[in-house]
């Protein structure tokens, strides 16, 4: 058996078992190394030097979730969250409808700002969705339809606007490795190449919403336990808070640093007293308490990535796929798309994923005789297949860490599964068709 079929394989296998995603990654790349062949010595040193590879995104999420507690103690957040109560008691007798949509909203629209507009990725989650979480308690919303939400606006973004994210993806990786497996790109207008899938991706959000339409009852309790529903905040603790944001989002986008960011926002903190000295050891450790587990997660993923490497079988899956093809575009794009797929949800980045790929499916899409519109995107398809419903992929980690805070949302069915449902599967389909008409 292909090692990375193995591989990805026993890791999906055992994080629906509900097995930790560490662990299951883990035992995922020894599978795989030792299908590969590497031997146990070769597999753990392959999956030891792939562990570096997520120490700075590991770090950076850490801060992050430092930076969210004091912004919590600032009152900043909650301020947004009680103002939105009081919006959903004064609408009692309509079930809060309208708050319902605004929140939906401003998710949806902060989520893709974050790819584009205002580039910080998932560092909105830890800020933002706990303390509305208790006001989405509260309106019985179903937890799985604001991570596909979020999800949405963490993917389709990057996958079809060529600004901020999107600009790193689609020209600098997509279109730069098209281009040296030797494909002439110009004049391609990569929106247009990428059009019919992003359409998958709205397909997919349209369906979450009548999949998850119904109200869920969560325990109130137990939010109030970790995410308080009354924080104390004036004026002065709010503008202070403030200048944090706006300062630690200066820094990221200068320095290109969310480290660095993340550590001048919770300076201001300290320094203007909103967080005191005294309490500053412990605040930090309880928000990176917080983002530990999506922090863990990137570090295995990057070592389980690393063994797929090691194992050089990415290649031979892809090799061994295009004698199935013969000659059939259709058969070809099809088989293309779900190794990419597989390679993704086990990689969980599509920006490290598209480099493996391209150098393989764009000779053998000019040998099928695919347009170099179409070739784009097969290739960029394949790559964005499988960052929705990756158990490693961030675009999952991130609406989980924010949703999780109280303990009942699970990642995997809760977020992964949600997700893959209604985005990797039409976006397989939609991907399909863009490759056979452009």
């Amino acid at each position: 058996m292909n090692a990375v079929i193995a591989a990805v394989g026993v890791m999906l296998i055992l994080s629906l078992s509900r097995v930790h995603v560490v662990i299951a990654l883990i035992v995922g790349a020894l599978v795989g190394g030792l299908t590969g062949g590497l031997g146990i010595d070769a597999t753990l040193k392959a999956f030891n030097s792939g562990l570096g590879g997520g120490a700075t995104v590991a770090l950076s999420y850490a801060l992050l979730g430092a930076f969210a507690v004091a912004i919590a103690k600032s009152g900043l957040a909650h301020a947004l969250a009680d103002k939105a109560l009081a919006m959903v008691d004064r609408q009692h007798a309509t079930s809060g409808g309208n708050v319902k949509w605004l929140l939906i909203g401003l998710l949806w629209v902060v989520a893709i700002a974050s790819q584009n507009i205002l580039p910080i990725h998932i560092a909105f989650i830890p800020l933002l969705v706990p303390p509305l979480l208790y006001v989405l308690t509260k309106l019985q919303l179903d937890r799985r339809l604001i991570a596909c939400v979020m999800t949405f606006g963490l993917i389709t973004p990057y996958m079809f606007l060529p600004v901020g994210f999107g600009n790193i993806f689609l020209n600098e990786i997509l279109l730069a490795n098209v281009a040296r497996s030797g494909v002439d790109i110009s004049g391609i207008n990569i929106t247009h190449a990428m059009g019919i899938p992003a359409l998958g991706m709205v397909f997919g959000l349209a369906m979450a919403f009548i999949s998850y339409r119904k109200k869920r009852v969560y325990d109130l309790a137990k939010i109030e336990q970790v995410e308080q529903a009354a924080v104390q905040y004036n004026p002065l603790s709010l503008m202070i808070a403030g200048v944090a944001i706006a300062s630690a989002f200066v820094v990221q986008l200068l320095l290109d640093s969310m480290i660095i960011g993340a550590l001048v926002g919770f300076l201001i903190f300290s320094v203007s007293g909103i967080v005191k000295w005294r309490e500053t050891d412990d605040l930090f450790t309880e928000g990176m308490k917080m983002m530990a587990m999506i922090g863990f997660i990137m570090i295995a993923a990057s070592g389980f990535a690393e063994v797929m490497k090691a194992t050089g079988q990415v290649q031979t899956l892809v090799e061994s796929s295009a004698a199935w093809i013969n000659h059939s575009k259709g058969v070809g794009a099809l088989l293309m798309l779900l190794v990419g797929l597989l390679v993704t949800m086990g990689i969980g980045s599509s920006f490290s994923t598209v480099p493996i790929l391209a150098a393989i499916f764009v000779p053998l899409c000019v040998q099928l005789g695919f347009s170099p519109m179409a070739i784009v995107c097969i290739v960029g398809t394949a790559g964005a297949l499988g960052d929705a419903g990756s158990p490693a992929s961030d675009s999952t980690l991130g609406p989980t860490s924010g949703l999780n805070i109280d303990g009942q949302h699970h990642h995997i069915w809760d977020t992964v599964v949600p997700t893959f449902l209604h985005y990797n599967l039409p976006l397989l389909a939609f991907g399909w068709v863009a490759a056979m008409v452009l």
